[in-house]
């Protein structure tokens, strides 16, 4: 199994988001997954990515060669693709993959969080997207989408599309318990607020 990790690559945040990603990752090595992010060598992406190695898993990085240029390539990781743009990045995460889960991060995160839910309403993407919400950091967006149902942007049915954990041990059962959603969502999406 293939897993995206959507993650920040800040190193000034609290201990506790480290500890989580750590938990989490070894946790997910101890079921065969293998892991796609987003290559960088600090905060929760150099973290995810120590630990992985450090465990002898397999980890995959995608970055844009201008960052390449930077040097925030994380130098351990041997299994690298560069490619020219965010946005050729964001679509690569995707190809192939079992399930994708979002760590906390800042706007870059959120931005590939939201571009995922989005392709999954429009049935392009149908795997399991967990958010894990370590120290309630992802409250506000759960309440944000809450209210995007309840403001009738989106139906109920959208709620099914992903899934919020509190814990690192939640992940795994969360990827495996997500409803099913297909490709003929577009459908659904395209009647959803449509009177007839």
């Amino acid at each position: 199994m293939k897993i995206c990790v959507y993650c920040a690559s800040s190193a000034l945040i609290d201990q506790s988001f480290f500890k989580a990603t750590e938990e989490m990752t070894i946790d997910l090595l101890n079921n065969g997954v293998d892991f796609v992010f987003g290559g960088g060598s600090t905060g929760l992406m150099g973290h995810l990515a120590d630990t992985v190695l450090n465990h002898g898993g397999k980890i995959k990085g995608i970055m844009p060669n201008f960052m390449n240029d930077v040097e925030w390539g994380h130098k351990m990781v041997t299994d690298f693709e560069y490619v020219d743009t965010m946005h050729e990045r964001k679509a690569k995460f995707l190809l192939n993959i079992d399930g994708l889960i979002a760590l906390p991060g800042g706007s870059g995160t959120l931005e590939e969080l939201l571009e995922a839910i989005t392709l999954k309403r429009l049935g392009i993407l149908n795997v399991p997207i967990i958010i894990l919400n370590t120290n309630n950091y992802y409250d506000p967006l759960k309440l944000m989408l809450e209210r995007c149902v309840s403001e009738k942007f989106m139906n109920e049915k959208h709620t099914e599309m992903w899934t919020f954990v509190n814990e690192p041990k939640e992940v795994w059962p969360a990827i495996n318990n997500a409803k099913v959603w297909e490709n003929y969502s577009i459908n659904f999406a395209r009647n959803e607020f449509h009177p007839k």
